[in-house]
C-alpha cells in the first residue's frame, strides 16, 4: 500500500499560564491574523499552529532532535 499507516490524531489538551503581557500579545496577533486574512480566529485556535510554526522553525532543534533519533519527526511530514 502506498499510503503509510495514518499517525495518531488524538488532542492532547494543555492548560498554560500566561504572563497578562503575553496574554495581549497574543490577543493582538488574533486581531493581525483577522485583519490579513478576513477571518476571526480565538487565541486558543492559534496557538497550535503558532507553536508548531516555531517548532518546526527552530534550526537547532532540528538539528539537536536529528542527533538524539538519527531522524526529524514533524506532525506535519
Amino acid at each position: 500500500m502506498k499510503l503509510a499507516k495514518l499517525p495518531d490524531r488524538t488532542p492532547v489538551k494543555m492548560n498554560v499560564v500566561v504572563m497578562p503581557g503575553l496574554a495581549q500579545r497574543l490577543r493582538e496577533y488574533a486581531a493581525f491574523y483577522a485583519e490579513t486574512y478576513g477571518s476571526k480566529e480565538e487565541v486558543t485556535e492559534l496557538i497550535p499552529f503558532m507553536l508548531e510554526a516555531f517548532l518546526d522553525g527552530d534550526v537547532a532543534f532540528k538539528k539537536g532532535r536529528k542527533k538524539v533519533d538519527g531522524t526529524i519527526s514533524s506532525s506535519s511530514d
